[in-house]
């Protein structure tokens, strides 16, 4: 019987949420507003001067991040790299 599975390798993918739920934390998370900063920032749509603002990392970390802007008037969503 042994012999069938030597040298057999399996695989499988566990998501964030499916170790949440082995763990028994998803009835323990909860979602929190979170404020974004703002920033005297031009849209690029109706001109307003301030947009929240966020960065993430895109590329490798040898390269900067990207940063991401919401204007506070018109909720025009624009980024630089």
């Amino acid at each position: 019987m042994w012999q069938n599975i030597i040298g057999r390798e399996i695989s499988y993918t566990a998501t964030a949420e499916d170790i949440r739920r082995e763990l028994g934390l998803l009835s323990q998370i909860s979602e929190e507003k979170v404020e974004l900063s703002k920033i005297k920032k031009k849209c690029e749509k109706c001109g307003h001067d301030e947009a929240s603002y966020y960065t993430r990392q895109m590329r490798s970390a040898d390269e900067g991040q990207t940063t991401f802007y919401t204007c506070t008037k018109c909720l025009h969503q624009f980024q630089d790299n």
